[in-house]
């Protein structure tokens, strides 16, 4: 094994020791009469010992931005191992130490082993390797080397997600995502292959190292962002998700939503960082993806009842922001536009530490409310704050950031790639500086619809009146469930407060994509007025610390009383005259039928005296149910006489072995 990088080699050996605690965290619990408890506890200290020396050797290495790697020759005839970090690498690895570090601590309280003891063990091991296995696919340099560590993570999220495997829905929610994260691989083994046919190496190329108008570039390119994008959820290969996240324990939800899906974008990133002269359609088609993504996911989320489901359609429209400005930095470099690379990708970036920190907030916000109430039906819910006010202030934090309000972090980035958009419109012209400029109309539609969804979510939830009995006690959580969350929610105020604090950060990153922009000399400070959104944003922080603590003082003054919500002239006021999740969304879900099929359900009334009825409303998935569904029937059936060269039958198979290896002979002769 040999380290490379000059001086500083503190980061890469840190981050190999972190990978290792993370791997062996829940070792102990594999031994049957290890005491369950202790080993969890035990495992949680191992993993937030490692996230701290993760997220150290990540900054070290944002801000002292030497490639460092270690090699190891392991006799396999693809090229040696390699372990490297640079800054690009460095971005990715700080949510994931972030993320997996509080969620860890979290799962002690949320799913303990005296009330889980038929899982716990097989769960809390699967998490210590699915995040050793996130590191090493973000410091893998090896092709071979990646596509293992790629797989690791596909099962190790599969035995996770499929902790309650007693459950029908998570035996099929974890079915299907190990159907698609496996096609998604088969594209990726293509993608390696012909990359490795453009260098001769099963070593990640430098950065802008290869020319895209090759013929190779295209396949290249196409297969990332199939196998990519199965991974990181972009419509339409999105389908694996919303009853993934939905059906997984909620700590787990938070690291498939704010990371596993991150190894995707940093996929395509990575993958696009290896060429130059980049034809426009690459960006272009990013973008459009970017933009469908976005739209669509979040008209999704406002349609649905189950509380993680809609937060995992928000999944998907955050994705389709980063690739909206993954397409726009795209664009800017087809077009040597400096400025459009910069704030495009910067705001990318930063979006994917944002969208891990406060995604992560939300579903543990939401594990908190339905550890206390029992159900995942917002319908069901009323009047939670009262009884959580920690979660309920947690998760108002959470839903602010994601809607991309000011004072908190999903505005940063959300507005530098308002700014790169903006400058395509000002210094381009004709369908290149058009095509970028779309991105500003549709973040501020998925803002708007974004602030739509997020009022209904916590008026249902948190505020009125408990909506039914058997759901109407709950409790707060636990001081070890509402750490993390309070870790996270300081996250995203700092980045929101004081921006500046991680623009050299990002603006080491980005020279890690793109070396080239270090000629220009141009940093975020210089296009972004950061020192102003900085004070505008604390200025409003404060202003609402004031008003708040200002009505606190006022009403503590007087006596309260307790009593119904106002009931618009009604007597006698029951729980169900308030909005529901459908109720309130139904206009916007209307807006949106040709994409979403509601399916109505209204109730037939027949008769002077009619019986009882019901009224109900569902947002299907509609391109699993309607496209991808009948497809594959449709498939089936029509391949029905190539199935019967499935015998079941050993000495068949054999036989189509040695055919195949005759043709491929006969083949490699010629």
């Amino acid at each position: 094994m040999n380290a490379i990088g000059g001086e500083v080699a503190a980061p890469i050996t840190l981050l190999c020791f972190v990978v290792i605690l993370q791997s062996i965290s829940g070792l102990p619990l594999l031994i049957p009469r290890f005491p369950a408890a202790f080993g969890q506890k035990f495992a949680a200290g191992l993993m937030a010992l490692a996230s701290l020396a993760g997220v150290m050797a990540a900054v070290t290495a944002l801000l002292f931005p030497a490639p460092q790697s270690y090699i190891l020759d392991w006799g396999l005839p693809f090229g040696p191992a390699e372990m490297g970090i640079d800054p690009l690498s460095a971005i990715f690895l700080l949510p994931i130490f972030i993320v997996t570090g509080c969620s860890a601590i979290y799962a002690v309280s949320y799913w303990p082993a005296a009330q889980h003891p038929g899982n716990v063990r097989k769960l809390t091991f699967f998490t210590g390797l699915l995040a050793a296995a996130l590191t090493t696919v973000v410091l893998a340099r090896n092709g071979l080397q990646f596509l293992i560590a790629w797989e690791v993570l596909a099962l190790a999220a599969y035995f996770c997600l499929t902790t309650e495997d007693e459950k029908p829905e998570v035996r099929d929610a974890g079915t299907l995502y190990l159907i698609t994260t496996h096609i998604g691989t088969l594209a990726l083994f293509a993608m390696f292959a012909l990359l490795k046919h453009s260098t001769g190496d099963y070593l990640f190329p430098a950065a802008a190292s290869l020319s895209a108008v090759h013929g190779l570039a295209t396949g290249v390119f196409a297969a990332a962002l199939i196998g990519f994008g199965f991974k990181a959820g972009v419509m339409p290969l999105h389908i694996w998700l919303p009853s993934a996240h939905a059906n997984a324990p909620s700590h787990i939800s938070a690291i498939l939503s704010g990371l596993v899906l991150k190894t995707g974008i940093y996929g395509l990133v990575r993958v696009c960082s290896f060429y130059f002269d980049l034809p426009i359609w690459w960006g272009g088609s990013i973008l459009a993806l970017g933009v469908v993504s976005g739209i669509v996911g979040v008209a999704f989320a406002l349609g649905q009842h189950d509380l993680k489901r809609l937060l995992a359609y928000h999944s998907i429209e955050n994705v389709g922001i980063i690739m909206m400005g993954i397409g726009v930095a795209l664009i800017g470099q087809t077009t040597g536009n400096r400025a459009m690379m910069l704030l495009g990708m910067a705001g990318a970036l930063l979006h994917v530490v944002n969208h891990a920190t406060f995604k992560a907030l939300l579903f543990l916000g939401a594990g908190s409310v339905i550890h206390a109430t029992g159900t995942r039906e917002i319908n069901l819910m009323g009047g939670v704050w009262r009884r959580q006010p920690w979660t309920a202030a947690f998760f108002l934090v959470g839903a602010v950031s994601i809607c991309g309000l000011p004072p908190l972090n999903g505005f940063v980035s959300e507005l530098f790639v308002y700014l790169g958009s903006f400058t395509a419109l000002r210094s381009t012209s004709g369908i290149t500086g058009a095509l970028p400029a779309l991105a500003a109309p549709a973040l501020a539609l998925v803002g708007g619809l974004a602030v739509a969804c997020f009022v209904k979510v916590y008026g249902v939830v948190f505020l009125g009146a408990p909506r039914c009995r058997e759901h109407a006690h709950g409790h707060e959580s636990s001081v070890a469930m509402l750490i993390p969350m309070a870790v996270l929610a300081g996250v995203c105020a700092v980045i929101g407060l004081i921006p500046w604090l991680v623009a050299p950060l990002l603006n080491s990153a980005v020279l890690g994509w793109r070396p080239a922009l270090a000629a220009n000399g141009s940093t975020l400070e210089q296009l972004v007025p950061l020192g102003w959104i900085s004070a505008m944003a604390i200025g409003l922080a404060l202003c609402c610390a004031v008003v708040g603590v200002f009505l606190a003082r006022r009403t503590g003054k007087h006596p309260q009383a307790a009593s119904v919500t106002w009931g618009c002239g009604y007597l006698r006021p029951t729980v169900r005259m308030q909005y529901t999740a459908s109720s309130f969304a139904e206009m916007l879900v209307y807006m949106f039928r040709g994409v979403l099929r509601p399916q109505v359900h209204n109730p037939a009334i027949n008769g002077i005296f009619p019986k009882e009825s019901h009224f109900s409303s569902h947002v299907p998935e509609a391109v699993h149910e309607q496209i991808y569904i009948p497809f594959l029937e449709y498939l089936y059936g029509k391949t029905s006489s190539i199935r019967r060269l499935q015998q079941g039958q050993l000495a068949m198979y054999i036989l189509y072995i040695f055919l195949t290896l005759i043709v491929m002979m006969s083949w490699d002769i010629r």
